[in-house]
């Protein structure tokens, strides 16, 4: 098979990552007798110093070309420290989730046997654990109608949902339930929103459609308390946007690192595969940042395809990697800290 994949590496540790995942792809398409094709283009601070806007049309259109998009991260502090700054990197990332329609992000959380004491959580609490958010990505606060009145002492954020917009994101996550434990929980503040109220109304209208499927409903505090508790009750989880956002960032924890978590943005027009963790500006150029969470995303690209042997090829040469302490800095724990060109290089050598 022939495969056309965008490839925005975007800021800080973003293009190192990327890297490593390219080679691991690579690895693997040859291994299982198939053809990538990379199609770079620019996104993020990368994009706004090159040519003054964080997502450029000709990125857009390479995107929408393309049978998935790996991306890196985004991010830069000059833009981070400067709260009037007129464009930045992350209006990019919300350009282009809406442009190429990208309304699921699918976040595994999971647990790795030989990192189970290496999470802030004790043993007993994660062993096990294995949930999926799937976050509604193009609506909600981040998107809705924002600005400043009474001479710019008064800010506002509007937060908008419509019906469709949480059922085809509910869909997702009634179809996924299907394929694990059968088990959704809807996450919303319905005690006081009235946009959580449409969201628990509307996912209760759904529930004849999958009878199999047991649906529970939980205020978003809870499930942040429960979290921490008992993260191995859950299983399939979906929320809005800014919920989605904060959850799935608590969740990942979990594993003993950031820098071990995929994600996945599926849309209708093309699906974008990410790791979880930021463009960390700190460690750029230092070749000390985790490349495993980037390629764990390429996984889930390779299986997206239908590919389900090479994905999990992949996570399995990362088992391999982890449970021989062939790790970053990250998880290193005083032991030996491998770089991040390393780490990648053993899991091609060891695929």
């Amino acid at each position: 098979m022939k495969y056309n994949i965008a490839l925005l590496a975007g800021d800080g540790i973003g293009p190192e990552v990327i890297n490593e995942a390219v080679k691991v792809s690579d690895a693997v398409a040859k291994k299982f007798g198939h053809e990538i094709t990379w199609k770079p283009a620019l996104t993020g601070a990368a994009a706004i110093d090159a040519v003054g806007v964080p997502y450029p049309d000709e990125t857009h259109e390479i995107c929408l070309a393309a049978d998935a998009v790996l991306f890196g991260a985004i991010g830069h502090p000059k833009y981070d420290n400067d709260p009037l700054a007129p464009v930045r990197p992350e209006q990019g990332l919300l350009l282009m989730r809406k442009k190429l329609g990208l309304f699921a992000n699918v976040r595994p959380t999971f647990t790795f046997p030989s990192l189970l004491d290496k999470s802030p959580l004790k043993r007993e609490r994660i062993e096990g654990t294995d949930l999926v958010f799937l976050r509604e990505l193009t609506g909600g606060i981040y998107f809705g109608e924002k600005g400043r009145r009474d001479g710019g002492d008064t800010a506002f954020d509007n937060c908008v949902y419509t019906r469709a917009e949480v059922q085809r994101l509910a869909k997702k996550g009634f179809e996924l339930a299907m394929t694990r434990s059968k088990k959704l929980c809807c996450v919303d503040k319905a005690n006081v929103m009235e946009t959580s109220r449409l969201w628990r109304e509307t996912v209760q209208a759904m529930e004849k459609d999958y009878p199999e499927v047991t649906v529970s409903y939980e205020f978003v505090d809870a499930v942040a308390m429960r979290l921490v508790q008992w993260p191995n009750t859950y299983d399939v989880l979906i929320t809005e946007n800014l919920f989605g956002d904060i959850l799935t960032d608590e969740a990942s924890v979990i594993s003993g690192s950031m820098g071990l978590m995929p994600s996945a943005s599926m849309g209708d027009k093309v699906s974008l595969f990410e790791p979880i963790h930021g463009s960390y500006p700190q460690a750029t150029g230092l070749n000390i940042a985790n490349p495993m969470a980037t390629v764990l995303s390429a996984a889930m690209m390779f299986e997206n395809f239908g590919l389900m042997e090479e994905g999990a090829a992949m996570r399995n040469v990362v088992n391999k990697a982890l449970e021989a302490g062939v790790v970053t800095e990250d998880l290193a724990d005083g032991g030996k800290a491998y770089g991040t060109k390393e780490v990648g290089d053993w899991l091609v050598a060891n695929l």
